[in-house]
């Protein structure tokens, strides 16, 4: 599928001036052929009266002088021919140039007056015969049929070199057509790449919204997309207002709840510890959900952010928490990658996914960004005690765990799945070559 709007209308363009071409050629063939065969007429009626001018009537003989004032019917190889016939069809006059000539034409003397057409000879060869019937010669009685000859050759000949001057000017017309309209096209559509430039701009969070300096019949387009940006932006920002105010909300009822158990501890222990338990999960609930909220892709506008101050800021601080471990970090990312994901989703992503790495692995973490077409990659690895196969799907899932000794919800890799899943990409898990598990994150570069 052609997929360029400038191809698809010179394709078009193209296609429709050659068939309009192609119906506009046998239409100027005929009118030239026609005119031609005007002309000839023309030509062959004006020999006939120069033979008419030339000939007497002598003691009831026609006469014709030896010279006669057309030159070219007194050359034996000029090609004029011209006949003249008495009442009965007998010929009894013709051109030097029919001598070696054998015409097989028989005028009839019926009153026509004059007759042009097309007469075909045994040996295949063709004439253009222009006959005139004449009742006075010299002011005296006459009655003859006096014929001029041309070979339809020269008609076909130059109608065949009009044919292959039309074909090369009708191809060097279409071609010099469709050089203007690429440059047309070229200079219409500027004002769509404009629009795409600064689409271009807005996905990747340069600019806010779309200008007004576009023709008329693109702003009403540009001012729909601006006011769903706007919108989109409020929307955003009032649900996460919303979660903010829900949360803060709860947290109060939640603290005294909390403070109800710690009471309770003094009595019933298991109720207390129960309670406590409870207590927190809903808390962790509400942090999973605001976090859910607030990190999902935005519509329109795509974000590009560098990988590697990234990736720095979060091992320092992570190496802090775990320094009793020593882990030794591998960075294999391009000091200039980027990622296609808003920065607070991605931090809260490699946060989650990295502190995983680091709290399972024996000492030695890895992370990997790999370019392929139309496609990032992103690893990482440890060298902990990995993931079992069949526990890998089980763990994405939110609230489920496979480290028990360490306290939490198991909402980290739920978080991760959620943000991923919104920005389309792919997690997968498997075995890395240092032992422990390879979380692999495939983002797709439209």
């Amino acid at each position: 599928m052609i997929r360029s709007l400038r191809v698809r209308l010179m394709l078009a363009a193209a296609l429709l001036a050659l068939l309009f071409m192609l119906a506009l050629l046998p239409a100027l063939q005929k009118a030239f052929s026609l005119a031609l065969q005007e002309s000839i007429e023309q030509r062959l009626a004006s020999d006939v009266t120069t033979l008419i001018s030339a000939a007497r009537i002598e003691h009831g003989q026609l006469q014709m002088p030896a010279l006669l004032p057309d030159e070219r019917y007194n050359l034996p190889y000029t090609g004029l021919l011209g006949y003249i016939f008495d009442r009965q069809g007998t010929l009894v006059w013709q051109s030097r140039a029919t001598r070696n000539r054998n015409i097989n034409y028989h005028p009839r003397y019926d009153g026509r007056g004059n007759e042009f057409a097309r007469i075909h000879q045994d040996d295949g060869e063709e004439f253009f015969v222009y006959d005139v019937e004449v009742k006075l010669l010299g002011g005296k009685s006459a009655a003859f049929s006096i014929v001029a000859l041309q070979p339809l050759r020269e008609y076909q000949d130059t109608l065949n070199g009009l044919r292959e001057k039309l074909y090369f000017g009708f191809g060097a017309a279409l071609l010099a057509l469709m050089v203007l309209l690429w440059a047309g096209l070229t200079w219409g559509l500027r004002s769509l790449r404009r629009l795409s430039s600064e689409l271009d701009e807005v996905e990747s969070g340069a600019r806010d919204g779309l200008s007004r300096e576009h023709p008329r019949e693109l702003l009403r387009l540009t001012g729909s997309l601006n006011r769903l940006l706007h919108s989109e932006r409020e929307q955003r920002q009032r649900y996460r207002d919303s979660l903010d105010d829900l949360a803060h909300s709860l947290k109060t009822p939640l603290a005294v709840l909390q403070g109800v158990g710690e009471s309770l501890e003094h009595g019933d222990r298991e109720q207390a510890r129960v309670l406590q338990s409870q207590i927190e999960r809903m808390s962790q609930q509400i942090d999973y959900q605001l976090q859910r909220a607030s990190l999902r892709k935005s519509g329109l506008v795509r974000h590009q952010v560098e990988l590697k101050p990234l990736l720095d800021s979060l091992c320092s601080t992570l190496a802090k928490v775990y320094r009793d471990k020593q882990v030794l970090v591998s960075l294999e990312v391009a000091d200039q990658a980027r990622v296609p994901m808003e920065q607070g989703a991605l931090l809260e992503l490699l946060g989650n996914v990295l502190e995983n790495a680091y709290r399972l692995c024996l000492g030695q973490v890895r992370v990997r960004l790999l370019e392929a077409p139309g496609q990032l990659a992103l690893w990482i690895e440890d060298d902990g005690p990995g993931v079992p196969p069949d526990q890998r799907e089980r763990i994405l899932e939110r609230g489920e765990r496979l480290d028990r000794q360490h306290p939490g919800q198991g909402i980290g890799l739920a978080v991760v799945k959620d943000i991923i899943d919104s920005y389309d990409a792919e997690l997968s898990l498997g075995d890395s070559e240092l032992g422990g598990a390879a979380f692999r994150i495939l983002f797709r570069l439209d």
